[in-house]
């Protein structure tokens, strides 16, 4: 080989090395959905043969599916754990009202620090941790943000869904960077609608969608094609004798109906969104995670366990929670070990690159050892969970064993 073809092929050798190390360090997208007390049992792949949810019982499959992921027992606990790594009680959030949901504004989120690795970040639907300066989705490192207020739409708290009553979640008065903005439509449907705008239009750089639907939250409103599909069925039948719940009156079961006809428009909607990624042929490059924020909160099947929402019994704190990316798992698999709302930001993380906060404790801990080699050297911990009214009285907590049955 002369020294001319010779000089080629070492550069050409240089520029292809460069170039498979920048695709292979290339920070994928993070998209983290999360349900409003959507629990354990609402969905077709976790053994409710009532509720319809195709597209999530389809990405489960192809996801690494946490079969033992914890959260706290009620909204806004769960959601400052998931935003910090961090216990709820370290964030100053205790409760879901009367003060106890506001999140100290110096706390590092998951928003902020993607945000310092240039990411674009956007937030859609229930934030739930402060509605006032400097507590604001636009404060902790949201670039775009499209909320309701409060714990809910249609609470007291959301004075712009308030007033409209059982029409709350209909063609909404939501806060659009921190100003009120008229929306046309179904709430769902209209957060949907903004993340797949904000997805499509950063798919060119790394961004940060947080996709936070208020549904199946109450009330209970849900466009009538879905409650059509369900309004006959019984929720209390089909089940194994090996899986019971608690017997359901009749309000009970009407109740349900409309979580499942509100659970399917969610999962109409997250097909909506996978598709987009498909596609944008950005879907391999991006990290998506399901969830939900506690158990269900009126009686419905919750798979044999014991509570629900509120409760820090299995039935108020264990939930779904799907991890896809490609990159790093090609196929769906099962991970029995311990895991639970505060590794969400150390784990994502390391997947990007990042180190996490070192001037405060962060409780959790990377589950990306259990991704790459399903390495299980966690021990199983406690969580500390609070529940409603005085905070001295309703601190509890509860020890998980992986045995556990109630």
């Amino acid at each position: 080989m002369n020294k001319k073809y010779g000089s080629f092929f070492v550069m050409a050798f240089w520029v292809l090395h460069f170039a498979m190390w920048a695709q292979t360090s290339e920070r994928p997208n993070v998209i983290i959905i999360i349900t409003d007390d959507q629990g354990y049992g609402d969905l077709g792949t976790n053994g409710n043969p009532h509720v319809k949810t195709p597209n999530l019982d389809a990405f489960a499959k192809k996801s690494v599916r946490f079969n033992n992921f914890y959260v706290s027992p009620v909204c806004a606990p769960t959601r400052a754990s998931l935003m910090t790594g961090r216990n709820s009680l370290r964030t100053g959030v205790r409760d879901t009202y009367n003060g106890g949901a506001i999140m100290a504004t110096g706390e590092v989120t998951l928003a902020e620090l993607l945000k310092e690795a240039n990411y674009r970040t956007g937030i859609f639907g229930k934030w739930h941790l402060g509605d006032s300066y400097p507590s604001r989705p636009m404060d902790q490192g949201f670039d775009e943000s499209v909320i309701h207020l409060s714990g809910g739409m249609g609470q007291v708290g959301d004075f712009t869904t308030w007033f409209q009553g059982d029409r709350s979640y209909y063609d909404p008065v939501l806060w659009h960077n921190g100003k009120q903005e008229s929306y046309k439509g179904y709430c769902s449907d209209i957060f949907t609608n903004k993340a797949l705008d904000f997805i499509a239009a950063n798919r060119k750089s790394p961004f940060f969608c947080y996709l936070s639907f208020n549904a199946p939250h109450t009330p209970l409103q849900v466009p009538d094609k879905y409650y059509q599909k369900y309004k006959d069925i019984d929720p209390s039948s089909g089940f194994d004798d090996n899986r019971p719940f608690t017997e359901m009156s009749e309000k009970d079961k009407e109740d349900a109906r409309k979580v499942y006809a509100m659970v399917d428009n969610i999962d109409d909607n997250i097909g909506r969104l996978l598709n987009t990624l498909e596609t944008l042929k950005i879907a391999d490059n991006t990290l998506v995670i399901f969830m939900t924020d506690n158990g269900p909160q009126q009686v419905r099947y919750v798979a044999g366990m014991r509570g629900r929402k509120g409760s820090v019994y299995r039935g108020g704190t264990r939930v779904p929670f799907y991890l896809r990316y490609p990159k790093l798992a090609k196929k769906g698999s099962d991970i029995e070990a311990m895991s639970a709302h505060i590794d969400v930001l150390p784990t994502v993380a390391e997947i990007c690159g990042l180190e996490v906060p070192q001037d405060r404790k962060i409780d959790g801990r990377s589950l990306l050892p259990l991704l790459t080699d399903g390495t299980n050297g966690y021990e199983d911990r406690s969580f500390f969970h609070t529940g409603q009214g005085d905070i001295q009285r309703n601190i509890k907590m509860f020890q998980f064993k992986k045995a556990t049955t109630n």
